[in-house]
């Protein structure tokens, strides 16, 4: 089970009642990948693209990483579940997991009201 899972599974809401440490300890961790300026950057420029995708070689010189930086960024946020991706031929292309970025928000809504 990726983080963004763990998150929806475990808490609705954050702010809705006090959570326990191990509940605190999946949500801070999903939290922590987009700790990085640079991740946040990626899912901005992959949710921007006009097919809701892109591959490494599109999200480089936008943010002046280089490719194997930029991969790592994209398996991490691939690994807590912000991300997947298809191979074609040499190249990997990225989209946004909407569930992965549903459950970041949820966990942030306040009670009694609808994301």
């Amino acid at each position: 089970m990726n983080f963004s899972q763990q998150i929806s599974a475990c808490c609705p809401s954050l702010l809705s009642r006090f959570i326990n440490a191990d509940e605190a300890a999946q949500t801070a961790a999903i939290f922590r990948v987009l700790g990085e300026p640079a991740r946040l950057q990626l899912l901005s420029l992959i949710a921007a693209q006009p097919t809701g995708e892109a591959c490494v070689c599109q999200l480089t010189e936008p943010l002046g990483l280089s490719q194997p930086t930029v991969s790592h960024h994209l398996k991490v946020m691939y690994e807590a579940g912000l991300l997947q991706k298809e191979r074609r031929g040499t190249w990997i292309y990225y989209r946004l997991v909407p569930e992965g970025i549903e459950a970041l928000r949820n966990a942030l809504a306040l009670p009694n009201q609808k994301p």
